[in-house]
């Protein structure tokens, strides 16, 4: 089996999830949200494709990472690839954290989909929105979007959000100066 990647796999990422994460950043995207910041993960045409089991290896031999991120691109146009990642991060220990464009309840409706959400641990839905734009949030780049504890919302049947996520950042005064900032 392949899977088309828009790179290799970024490890060390700590702005892709919660911990020190590798990122598999999949190639094609039918969203196309304007201001995207990965715009050329959008052509399902681009990229490279590599085996699986190639992908595996790598994740094997991964040293010091808490997890893997699974974006993009869409990581739901490619359900079934991706489904093989998280199940073989987890059997490595690793969690699984998912950004899409859809929203939850939607991939809930897709029986492939559906499959891969079952073996992540938390996902990051909804498009990228800009009048919903904010620096200020933790793991997500607009206010619409949902930081969602997967394993909850399928047992409790309803979205469980993961509240210290859905928070605004507070930032400290202690690097503030009244002259300027602190670098």
């Amino acid at each position: 089996m392949k899977i088309r990647l828009a790179s290799t796999l970024q490890s060390d990422s700590i702005v892709d999830g919660e911990g020190i994460r590798t990122v598999v950043w999949t190639q094609g995207c039918p969203h196309h949200c304007p201001f995207c910041h990965n715009p050329q993960t959008h052509d399902f045409n681009g990229g490279k494709l590599f085996e699986i089991e190639e992908i595996k290896e790598e994740i094997k031999n991964l040293k010091g990472q808490d997890g893997i991120t699974l974006s993009g691109g869409d990581p739901m146009v490619q359900p079934l690839e991706c489904l093989e990642l998280a199940k073989y991060a987890h059997s490595l220990g690793m969690n699984v954290w998912c950004y899409t464009g859809y929203l939850f309840e939607d991939v809930l409706k897709n029986e492939k989909m559906k499959s891969l959400l079952e073996e992540v641990d938390v996902l990051v839905d909804g498009k990228f929105l800009i009048d919903e734009f904010s620096m200020d949030l933790y793991y997500r780049g607009s206010r619409n979007q949902r930081v969602i504890d997967v394993k909850k919302s399928l047992e409790y049947g309803e979205v469980v959000l993961i509240e210290k996520y859905m928070k605004t950042k507070i930032f400290s005064n202690l690097y503030k100066k009244e002259d300027g900032m602190f670098i």
